[in-house]
């Protein structure tokens, strides 16, 4: 062997990885006991569940009677006189009602040249 080229004989000693393991295991029986010393009741196996029983679902007995129920109430609502908010006056007209007043009338603080530019 020349001189001139040496190396390391053994790059870690074997005991070193011993230790270092032993180290992680203890480590980590460490933690395993610190938890279970702080949380006392994690490891019991008990039931979470909840004790009163759910309530069952309400489901649709009958969609297409309701949407059609929906569909007569908005058509009420857009084709009707009727009160929006009682208190403060305010009232809702039919839709055609209201598109022609405002086709009449326009829209009151609408800029002028809006009115234009929608006439052309």
């Amino acid at each position: 062997m020349d001189e001139a080229t040496r190396f390391e004989a053994r790059d870690t000693p074997p005991w070193l990885f011993l230790l270092l393991g032993g180290l992680a295991a203890g480590l980590i029986g460490l933690v395993v006991a610190a938890l279970l010393v702080i949380f006392p009741d994690a490891a019991k196996d008990e039931s979470h569940a909840s004790k009163t029983p759910m309530p069952e679902p309400r489901l649709q007995t009958d969609p297409a009677a309701d949407l059609k129920r929906y569909k007569a109430e908005a058509m009420e609502r857009l084709t009707g006189y009727g009160w929006a908010d009682r208190e403060h006056g305010i009232a809702h007209i039919p839709i055609g009602e209201a598109m022609r007043r405002t086709a009449e009338h326009g829209i009151a603080d609408w800029p002028v040249d809006a009115r234009r530019v929608g006439q052309r």
